[in-house]
């Protein structure tokens, strides 16, 4: 049966039966969620080129060497910045604990960056429209899992698909261990 009340803050793990490249083996952290629809962050596709390359203007923002992430197919240039709040008063949008989002624009820099503890650009954002999502989760095509802030900043993103999968236990650890071609197993 599929998960029936607000997603946000949660992850969404890409089951095997998705085969589209976009979104096989992804873990996504729900944004936002609702009667209009979802968004989310896919969390575990860390792109090769870093800020300052493909985003100058937010150098400020960015450690020296941070990564951008790809955060899905929509909207493949546009820049989202999700944060870890010390100051939760600081953020355009809280999503859940101290996770939000960074607003478009700072009046000032300096109190915005001193306000984080942690941060991540993504290029694009994964999105569904009304009732979409439902039909996906009723498909088995997502496993619903809890998000931890860790999971948002992983070091080693290109494993947090597995990692979430073992945190659940039981199936969905075994489920971690399959290839990703079956047939060449």
């Amino acid at each position: 049966m599929a998960e029936r009340r607000p997603l946000k803050g949660k992850l969404l793990i890409a089951s095997p039966v998705i085969v589209d490249a976009n979104f096989a083996r992804t873990v996504i952290f729900v944004t936002e969620h609702g009667p209009e629809g979802a968004m989310g962050l896919v969390l575990n596709r860390r792109a090769e080129s870093t800020v300052e390359q493909v985003v100058p203007d937010l150098d400020w923002i960015a450690e020296p060497g941070d990564h951008v992430h790809v955060g899905g197919p929509v909207a493949a240039t546009s820049v989202i910045v999700l944060a870890e709040f010390a100051d939760r008063g600081e953020a355009a949008l809280i999503i859940d604990g101290d996770l939000g989002l960074v607003p478009a624009a700072a009046d000032d820099r300096e109190a915005l960056v001193a306000a984080l503890r942690r941060r991540r650009v993504f290029a694009g954002h994964a999105g569904w429209g009304p009732g979409q999502l439902e039909a996906e989760l009723e498909e088995e095509s997502w496993i619903v899992g809890p998000a931890l802030p860790d999971d948002v900043f992983a070091d080693e993103p290109h494993e947090l698909w597995a990692t979430a999968l073992r945190r659940k236990g039981r199936e969905y650890a075994l489920l971690a261990t399959m290839p990703p071609d079956p047939s060449l197993n």
